[in-house]
């Protein structure tokens, strides 16, 4: 069965002197503050599409990776994830780095490297952000 997940953004104003609000509408656990100068410079306690679009892909792989080791009969007992989107005023978005540490008894750590980048490769959320280059950092703890 296929779900939709949505979210919505309130904005007033010209780009660089403007605001808005971004709401997670599915799941209604909240409002958040954007802006220009959030986004292209420091987060000052408001967050940008490039912190949404990093909690999205590392929750996305940390999933994708579980069930590929599960399914390997190696399940993990822990597994620590973190996106780093880079965004480029005037570029766009230019990498990303995921960095995966897991505790995952009876796997050495070339199996687990390739578990990650099959999660990597397959993970939905990485599927649709290929026309961006993901990096990946795999170790066990």
């Amino acid at each position: 069965m296929a779900t939709t997940r949505t979210a919505t953004t309130q904005w007033k104003g010209a780009l660089l002197d403007g605001s808005g609000t971004v709401s997670l509408d599915s799941s209604g656990v909240g409002t958040f503050e954007v802006s220009w100068p959030s986004r292209a410079e420091a987060a000052n306690g408001k967050t940008s599409p490039e912190e949404l679009i990093a909690a999205a892909h590392s929750s996305c792989f940390s999933m994708a990776l579980s069930h590929g080791l599960a399914g390997a009969g190696t399940p993990p007992e822990s597994l620590r994830t973190s996106a780093d989107v880079t965004f480029q005023p005037g570029e766009g978005i230019t990498g990303i780095v995921i960095t995966v540490e897991g505790q995952v008894p009876g796997i050495s750590a070339e199996q687990f490297q390739e578990a990650a980048e099959t999660a990597k490769a397959n993970c939905p959320v990485s599927k649709a952000l290929a026309g961006t280059t993901i990096t990946l950092k795999a170790s066990l703890l």
